[in-house]
């Protein structure tokens, strides 16, 4: 037995999904660890938090893109008497547009946080999630269940996230861990400006659900042990199709979407 309390950590925890998925936790009785590069945000959320009640979050200023970025919230967590029994890697970008003419420094970055800096914070903490009996959620897209041009680091990055997650949730069961991958639709956050999405809004609407809607069924998911989480019945639906219909015809429609998304931010 540990004698550090366990707490949950979110990467991302600055704004949408991380936002939402920190309240959820919260409103549940975990005490949480926030993870960002944004600190005044942290801290209003923090604030938030402690308001409703809960014990006041604590605040990690982190980018995760730099080297050692685990050991940095392990080192954090330590001097506070805590350890992880949930990491919640939320923390990813997008970037709209043909990989040849998007910056490439940019991508590597895309790859390097979504990928590489997801994974290390995957397998930081097993133990201590071990220990806890807690678990591991990776927030993913239904970018994952498909090739994007237009996307196309972003979709093979959230390709990853799925084919990684799902294995982890079989390599980790034995030892009481709960691992799952949350793969939603479109949601009204600012990752659509980020990525360069015209209007900052992503479509089709009628798949489109709230940050709040994702965390709900990302929270759940976890707790109920499954391994992949699609939020709302038509992504499900859709999620499930692309499995059935041959790969070119699938890469076709999403390659028309994206030039329909490139022509609307032309105009």
């Amino acid at each position: 037995m540990s004698s550090l309390r366990p707490v949950t950590v979110i990467t991302g925890a600055s704004a949408g999904i991380g936002v939402a998925l920190a309240r959820i936790f919260a409103s549940h009785g975990h005490e949480l660890a926030l993870v960002a590069r944004r600190e005044e945000r942290l801290h209003t959320l923090a604030d938030e938090i402690a308001a409703g009640g809960a014990r006041r979050a604590i605040v990690i200023v982190a980018d995760l893109l730099k080297p050692g970025a685990a050991r940095q919230i392990g080192d954090a967590l330590m001097e506070q008497g805590a350890e992880p029994q949930f990491v919640v890697n939320n923390a990813a970008f997008g970037l709209v547009g043909p990989a040849s003419s998007l910056d490439r420094d940019e991508q590597l970055q895309m790859i390097d946080l979504n990928v590489r800096a997801l994974t290390e914070l995957s397998l930081a903490f097993v133990d201590s999630l071990a220990r806890h009996s807690g678990g591991l959620l990776n927030v993913g897209s239904m970018a994952g269940f498909l090739p994007g041009p237009g996307m196309a680091v972003y979709y093979a990055t959230k390709a990853y996230v799925l084919s990684v997650t799902e294995a982890l949730h079989n390599e980790f069961k034995p030892r009481g861990i709960r691992v799952a991958v949350l793969c939603p639709g479109p949601v009204p956050t600012e990752f659509a400006a980020r990525a360069g999405v015209s209007g900052g809004t992503l479509k089709p609407s009628i798949l489109t659900m709230s940050a709040d809607q994702v965390a709900e069924a990302g929270y759940r998911g976890l707790m109920e042990g499954r391994r992949v989480i699609v939020p709302g019945f038509l992504n499900k639906l859709i999620t499930v199709l692309m499995r059935l219909f041959p790969r070119g015809l699938i890469l076709r429609i999403a390659e028309r979407r994206q030039a329909r998304r490139s022509s609307a931010q032309r105009t």
